[in-house]
């Protein structure tokens, strides 16, 4: 870790990697107390904005088998275990809808336009595909079944936002996000420090 005091900084402290090191940037008139509090502070972030690249990394299902183990996961921790599909798969063919169930026979395809998605969203799919084994229509019991899951709302809106931002050509390429949840792009954290 390495500390870097700048007199031209006076309002915002920034934590980065450079090299492999942890940097934090504070302002040149920090007292010694003043610079503990904001390493430890920003060191925090960092660690924490790690972990979260980390286990993205870890449970984003590229396989199809990946991705319906993945679902096997998801219904047993968000509705009993109820639904189990026959298949689950990646498609590229789906161009209007980001995933689609056919409950008859047990299957599920979701869009591969999902695959750089944040994994919560990738995973809200999954789940809406899910609750569609179970009640296949829209209505207050098929929406009861996705309350268990917290990003429910959140997802919905992020995918309404990059359908919107698709249908008008608004950055075709970054549509998706980064992938990290934040609308940001991976970068330093930098806080107001007064």
């Amino acid at each position: 870790m390495e500390v870097r005091r700048s007199a031209r900084r006076t309002r915002t402290v920034a934590a980065f990697w450079e090299d492999g090191t942890a940097v934090i940037a504070i302002p040149a008139r920090f007292t010694a107390a003043q610079e503990r509090e904001w390493v430890h502070r920003m060191l925090a972030k960092l660690h924490k904005q790690g972990e979260r690249r980390a286990a993205a990394g870890r449970r984003r299902p590229a396989s199809d088998d990946a991705l319906a183990a993945h679902a096997a996961q998801l219904s047993a921790q968000y509705l009993g275990g109820r639904p189990v599909p026959t298949s689950v798969r990646w498609v590229s063919n789906q161009n209007s809808r980001w995933g689609s169930a056919t409950p008859a026979d047990g299957t599920i395809r979701l869009s591969d336009k999902l695959r750089p998605m944040p994994q919560w969203v990738i995973d809200y799919v999954l789940l809406h595909e899910l609750a569609h084994l179970l009640v296949a229509s829209h209505n207050a019991a098929f929406w009861k079944l996705l309350e268990a899951y917290p990003e429910t709302q959140r997802a919905k809106a992020f995918l309404e936002g990059v359908s919107f931002a698709t249908s008008r050509g608004l950055d075709k390429d970054g549509a998706a996000g980064s992938g990290d949840g934040g609308g940001q792009a991976p970068g330093p954290w930098s806080e107001d420090a007064d």
